[in-house]
């Protein structure tokens, strides 16, 4: 449990919550013990959500108004410096006076939007414009995840329709732009086949689609906000602009991504096209070959027959001969196949 509360228009951290209750501003629950989570509720007069009741997917369970004060769940990303984003809910409790937040994992923004508004005069004054500024540091966080995939999406993209295999690709692709997610995608698509950029797809498809998740539970969420913005945003025409420039940019964003949702799908599928048609040329190969065997063949077997009347087995040049028949039978397929452009 860590408190926050405000002084010079800065956020400053308080160890003691209980002690310090009527001074903080903000506290943030993560990971909380539940009997510290009884005394607060005890202090507030408030049911704090569980885990459980955190997860349900109804709207009506995860936005309501109880006790004057707004119950909020988004679902969020943590650990999105990978690919595996851990999707967790997290709650936000508005009261007059405090702004409580739930959660049990750790997005990136929780960590660094404390430390950014005590060192920076983000015009906080009460728990309302504090959750608007925490609410677009998490839409700018969302924002900056989906963008690394699309460069990470876009590096993919070239591999798979450059000139050259996969395999062999690194030099045919898109130049790095020197990002260590973009480098590790080339690297790990350069010493591969085909395969590894289906589990690459397959990987940032997942991505994709969490974050399409959770920027639908922060729309829901920017939608309510604005219904009940009278409540707790009163005569700021400022602030009412932000709540709604953040529903417009939760609206990009999310179309942003449902845009990188249909690329990953276009390239899953140009994927397994260029995999049938390397799968074809090997088949054309073996089928080429065998045409081209098929006459020597033919000749051998009739050669090798041991009848006893059969003229050419008492001519001196005919086992000389019968070779250059059957060289000259595989030439002739293979010449006309390379003239016809099919080799």
């Amino acid at each position: 449990m860590i408190g926050y509360a405000l002084v010079d228009r800065r956020l400053q951290q308080v160890d003691d919550v209980l002690g310090h209750l009527d001074e903080l501003l903000w506290v943030d629950l993560h990971n909380t013990p539940i009997d510290q989570i009884t005394q607060l509720e005890a202090r507030l007069g408030i049911d704090i959500p569980t885990e459980d009741e955190m997860a349900e997917i109804e709207i009506s369970s995860r936005l309501y108004h109880e006790d004057g004060c707004y119950f909020m769940t988004a679902t969020l990303p943590a650990q999105t410096d990978s690919d595996n984003a851990a999707m967790a809910p997290v709650s936000f409790v508005l009261t007059d006076k405090l702004l409580i937040t739930i959660r049990t994992t750790a997005p990136r923004a929780f960590v660094t939007f404390p430390t950014r508004a005590q060192s920076t005069d983000l015009k906080i004054t009460d728990p309302g414009t504090l959750l608007l500024c925490l609410l677009e540091a998490i839409v700018d966080r969302l924002a900056d995840v989906l963008e690394r995939a699309s460069r990470d999406i876009d590096v993919i993209s070239a591999l798979i329709f450059s000139q050259a295999d996969p395999k062999h690709s690194g030099h045919g692709s898109r130049k790095s732009t020197g990002n260590s997610a973009d480098n590790h995608v080339a690297k790990a698509t350069d010493k591969s086949s085909y395969q590894l950029v289906l589990r690459q797809l397959g990987r940032k498809g997942d991505l994709v689609s969490d974050l399409r998740e959770s920027l639908m539970s922060m729309r829901r969420m920017s939608g309510y906000l604005s219904l009940v913005a009278h409540e707790f945003i009163r005569n700021n025409r400022a602030e009412r602009d932000r709540l709604k420039t953040l529903g417009l940019d939760l609206d990009s964003i999310s179309e942003h991504a449902g845009f990188m949702s249909q690329k990953v799908t276009f390239l899953l599928d140009a994927t397994l096209g260029m995999i049938n048609i390397e799968q074809n040329a090997t088949i054309k190969i073996f089928s080429v070959l065998a045409v081209i065997f098929m006459p020597p063949t033919m000749i051998a077997s009739i050669y090798g027959m041991n009848f006893e009347a059969m003229p050419e087995l008492s001519w001196p040049l005919g086992y000389p001969a019968a070779l250059l028949l059957m060289l000259v039978a595989a030439v002739f397929p293979y010449w006309y196949f390379k003239r016809r452009g099919w080799l």
